[in-house]
C-alpha cells in the first residue's frame, strides 16, 4: 500500500458484502491509505439512506471543501432511487479530488445501485460473510500473515475451536496470539495459550461423549455452563463430533493422512475420530445422531431447559455407544 498516492487512488470504492468486520476494515483501511497519501485529506462519513440528492451534490461539488477528500457511504443498499441515479450519473465522470467509498450488503435490495457502480468501473472489494470451516481456516492463516506471523491449518484449527467462528474474536486472538509470542504458531502454541478456555469449551463435552466418558462429559457440560458458555456452540460440538466420527468410521480404514484430503478433513480430526470410532455401530450412531437432532432443536428453538437438553442429550448418546458396544 505504501505506493499509493492520491492521484493513482481509485475515485470509486465498492466494498460489496455483508460480514460486518470485513467491511468495517476495508473501509478503514481505504481511508487510511488515502491519508497515508495525503495526510490533510478531508473525510466524511454518511449513510446512504439519510441523504439526499442536494446534499450529495454540494458533498461532490468541487467548490466545497477545496483539496482531496474522501466520502463514505454507508450502507448503500438502503440509498433512495433519486439518490442512486445521481451517484451513477456522478460515477460516469468522477472528480479526481474526489474519493466515494461505497459500503453496500451485496444482497438484493438495492442491487442496481451496486450493479451501477460495478459498471462504472468502480474498484470491488469483497467482504461477504465467510460461508464454510475451510473459510475460516484460510481467514485466520491470512490474519497471522498480516501481521508478520506464521500458522500451520492444525493451529488455526485449534483456535477456531478455542474461540468459535466469530470473525472479530478469532481477529483479537490472533492478535493477542502475535503479540505474545514469536509470530510462528502451531496447533501446540494455541493448545498451551487457550487450555483454559478448551477446557470448558463444547469440543470437550463432546469428546469425552464420543469416548463414552459419561462422568467428564458431565462434569466438563456443568463447568461449561458455570463459566458462561453458550450453549449453543456446545450443541453443534456433540453433533458435530457424532457427525465426524461417521463419516471417519463409514470412510473405512486408511491413515490419517490418506483419509483427510478425501474427507475434507484435516489428518488431527480424522486421527481422533478413528479414536472415537471404537465401540460405536452404525446402529448406535444413528441413534446418537437423533439425541443430537433433539438437543438442537430444543437448544435453538428456545426451550426453557437448556442445561437440561444438554445433560439429556450427553446421557442418550451414552447410552447410544453402550448399545452399539454390545
Amino acid at each position: 500500500m505504501g505506493g499509493v498516492t492520491a492521484a493513482s487512488a481509485a475515485p470509486i470504492v465498492l466494498v460489496l458484502g455483508d460480514e460486518e468486520l470485513l467491511a468495517t476494515r476495508a473501509v478503514a483501511e481505504t481511508v487510511a491509505t488515502a491519508r497515508a497519501a495525503e495526510p490533510d485529506v478531508d473525510v466524511r462519513e454518511y449513510q446512504a439512506g439519510q441523504l439526499t440528492v442536494g446534499e450529495i451534490d454540494e458533498m461532490l461539488s468541487p467548490s466545497l471543501f477545496g483539496g482531496r477528500r474522501v466520502l463514505v457511504l454507508r450502507s448503500g443498499q438502503d440509498a433512495r432511487k433519486d439518490l442512486v441515479a445521481a451517484l451513477l450519473a456522478y460515477a460516469k465522470h468522477p472528480d479526481p479530488d474526489v474519493q466515494l467509498v461505497v459500503q453496500h450488503l451485496g444482497a438484493a435490495k438495492g442491487k442496481a445501485f451496486a450493479d451501477g457502480l460495478k459498471s462504472a468501473g468502480a474498484q470491488i472489494v469483497p467482504a461477504a460473510k465467510l460461508k464454510g470451516h475451510r473459510d475460516r481456516v484460510a481467514f485466520v492463516r491470512e490474519e497471522f500473515r498480516r501481521a508478520g506471523g506464521r500458522c500451520t491449518d492444525d493451529a488455526a484449527e485449534a483456535l477456531i475451536a478455542a474461540v468459535g467462528n466469530d470473525l472479530r474474536e478469532l481477529a483479537a486472538a490472533c492478535s493477542q496470539l502475535i503479540a505474545d509470542t514469536d509470530g510462528r504458531i502451531g496447533a501446540d502454541t494455541v493448545a498451551r495459550y487457550y487450555r483454559g478456555r478448551v477446557e470448558v469449551s463444547g469440543f470437550t463435552v463432546a469428546d469425552a461423549t464420543m469416548v463414552g466418558d459419561l462422568p467428564g462429559a458431565l462434569e466438563a457440560l456443568r463447568w461449561a455452563l458455570h463459566v458462561g458458555v453458550d450453549p449453543v456452540p456446545i450443541a453443534d460440538a456433540l453433533a458435530d463430533g457424532i457427525r465426524t466420527v461417521a463419516r471417519v468410521a463409514s470412510a473405512g480404514r486408511g491413515s490419517p493422512y490418506q483419509l483427510a484430503s478425501s474427507l475434507g478433513m484435516p489428518p488431527w480430526k480424522v486421527e481422533r475420530a478413528q479414536r472415537q470410532a471404537r465401540g460405536w455401530t452404525p446402529d448406535g450412531l444413528v441413534q446418537a445422531m437423533q439425541a443430537a437432532a433433539e438437543c438442537n432443536a430444543a437448544v435453538k428453538g428456545g426451550s426453557d431447559d437448556r442445561a437440561y437438553a444438554l445433560e439429556k442429550a450427553v446421557f442418550s448418546v451414552a447410552s447410544a455407544r453402550r448399545v452399539g458396544a454390545r
